[in-house]
């Protein structure tokens, strides 16, 4: 037994001597770990810095150089989209910020019918033309210091014959002074979602900081012809207007910058421009059938240039796309019982034209759905959203919409809910 003790104790003895020996070890290559890595720590440190190297993914591409057109065209910036939906179908440099000459006019005569639209002022109110209006160069109605014209012929002088002059008595007429409308126009454009414009005046006369892109012009284009009454300028290939003051009355005529009014079909606007630094610039307006689409071509180097480029876009459009009308502005597309409303009957209708551009053949595919709110609240404006309707490209859903009031509609009186209660139950 003494011997078995002892051989068991000397056992124990050298699992011990060797778990000593194994935690020494450990230790040591833990320790030198240890030196070896503060030792490339410090060599680190004192390594020239290097950037991270970014890898460039889709998504971080500009969504322009994502939406490459099959195509070039001969203008420093390039693009064209459906007038209804904003779709763009062609763009090229189309963010890029550059001079816009008298293409600048298409805000100048958003605001101003804009304000028509809001009552305001009138198409028919006399402006009497300032010292200041009658003092600009350019393109202009020679008008002179104190005689007056009505809002509707300054406005189709500066449509048809981009009077520089006519610009500065709309601006005054409607603000106050021009440097109070082109803040209003810096301000239109934030509303209207131009990201790459800034107006420092209002005709587009050269001048630094004032820039725009053919995107942003496209936008405020497409806003402009909301406007029916701006048609007839646009499309007008010649007119006449009387100026000058009582005794020394002249006749002025107006011809169209714009030739592709008459040079290519459907085109119904909008604007020209052109200064040296600019070039040749262009936002037209064309529509065929159902489809109506806005090219902008800037910074060409030629009048003829400027027009065969947009013709072109414009060729490119008609030929690939097609519109499918949903609704016409005002289309009745359901008619509702208010309960305790007077009237108690309401149509629901559209706020504006509802249309998809699709490619050729693909009209087939379009569907809609009208979805009503479950309650309507009263008293209800005219106007007031009070449904949806929902756009469908198979069983995709690509588009939604807000379904309006035709009228407005009051709380019937305690009387009035007495008779309908009476009718009921008899």
């Amino acid at each position: 037994m003494k011997l078995k003790r002892k051989a068991q104790k000397a056992e124990n003895a050298g699992i011990k001597e060797r778990f000593s020996a194994a935690k020494k070890k450990i230790f040591v290559t833990v320790l030198g770990c240890a030196v070896i890595l503060c030792a490339f720590v410090g060599i680190s440190r004192n390594l020239p810095k290097q950037d991270p190297i970014e890898l460039e993914t889709v998504a971080d591409s500009p969504e322009e150089d994502q939406q490459k057109g099959p195509f070039e065209v001969a203008a420093k910036g390039a693009v064209l989209i459906d007038a209804d939906t904003g779709k763009v179908l062609f763009q090229q440099a189309a963010h890029e910020e550059l001079p816009l000459a008298s293409v600048t006019k298409v805000m100048t005569m958003l605001l101003v019918m804009d304000a028509v639209d809001s009552g305001k002022i009138t198409l028919e109110d006399e402006v009497t033309i300032s010292e200041r209006a009658a003092s600009m160069g350019g393109s202009q109605m020679y008008m002179e210091f104190g005689e007056t014209h009505t809002v509707e012929e300054l406005l189709r002088g500066v449509a048809m014959a981009s009077a520089n002059d006519g610009c500065v008595a709309l601006a005054e007429y409607v603000a106050g002074s021009e440097e109070i409308f082109v803040e209003r126009m810096n301000e239109k454009a934030k509303e209207l979602g131009m990201k790459d414009s800034h107006f420092v005046n209002t005709n587009g006369l050269p001048v630094a900081d004032h820039y725009s892109s053919a995107y942003d012009i496209a936008l405020m284009s497409k806003e402009l012809y909301k406007y029916e009454a701006t048609h007839e300028w646009f499309t007008t290939w010649q007119s006449s207007i009387t100026v000058g003051l009582p005794g020394k009355e002249k006749e002025f005529g107006l011809t169209n910058t714009n030739k592709l009014i008459k040079q290519y079909q459907g085109c119904n606007g909008i604007k020209t421009g052109f200064t040296a630094d600019a070039g040749y610039c262009l936002s037209a307006s064309a529509t065929r059938g159902d489809t109506h689409l806005i090219a902008v071509a800037l910074g060409c180097e030629t009048s003829e240039i400027r027009n065969a480029e947009i013709s072109k876009l414009l060729d490119y459009g008609f030929a690939n796309y097609e519109t499918c009308i949903i609704a016409e502005k005002g289309q009745v597309m359901e008619t509702i019982k208010v309960e305790n409303g007077n009237p108690q009957q309401l149509n629901v209708v559209t706020d504006r034209r509802i249309t998809v551009l699709t490619e050729k053949g693909g009209k087939e595919g379009i569907s809609s759905k009208v979805k009503m709110d479950k309650k309507v609240p009263l008293p209800l404006k005219k106007g007031a959203e009070i449904g949806k309707i929902n756009i469908y490209q198979g069983e995709d859903k690509i588009a939604e919409y807000p379904l309006v009031a035709e009228i407005a509609v009051k709380k019937a009186s305690f009387g009035e809910l007495a008779k309908r209660m009476i009718k009921k139950i008899f």
